[in-house]
């Protein structure tokens, strides 16, 4: 498999896992030095706002902590497509832009226009992934998740 497909078949497996909330097996495919952001530009200050930012022990103490929190469970699908891969061969390494658009299927009613069972979207954005390519595998060394939206509702502490 070239490096190319390699990159898309990470991605698009690794949305699987989010979907699975597999969170250990979706953290398996970044590297050691994995960093990960949630941003957003906000028009009204005219800069970036940051919802999360964290390295791969810092996700992986999030992830272990998620059982825990007080949230609402309804699940999250991602629909990712995935635009553009760059390789660089000589660095053995890659870049990545994909779209992602997240719904989310209520358990709960939230109020007399959505019911529980139904679908909702939850937020638009892209994925910016930088990746290692070693061995015939693309890990992850980047995420960005560019989000279009500016407010988050619950849930929203999970990777995205």
């Amino acid at each position: 498999m070239d490096a190319a497909a390699l990159v898309r078949d990470t991605i698009y497996r690794s949305t699987i896992l989010l979907d699975r909330q597999d969170w250990n097996e979706w953290l398996a495919h970044c590297d050691n030095g994995f960093q990960y952001a949630i941003r957003a530009f906000s028009p009204e200050i005219n800069k970036d706002v940051t919802y999360l930012a964290l390295d791969r022990e810092g996700l992986a103490s999030l992830v272990k902590l998620l059982p825990k929190h007080n949230t609402d469970h309804s699940p999250l699908t991602r629909h990712t497509s995935v635009y553009t891969v760059d390789v660089d061969e000589q660095a053995h390494s890659a870049k990545a832009v994909s779209s992602v658009i997240v719904y989310q299927t209520l358990l709960d009613g939230i109020n007399s226009h959505i019911d529980a069972g139904e679908s909702r979207l939850f937020l638009v954005g892209k994925y910016l992934d930088a990746f290692k390519i070693e061995n015939n595998k693309a890990k992850f060394v980047s995420r960005e998740v560019r989000i279009e939206n500016r407010r988050l509702d619950k849930g929203s502490h999970w990777p995205i």
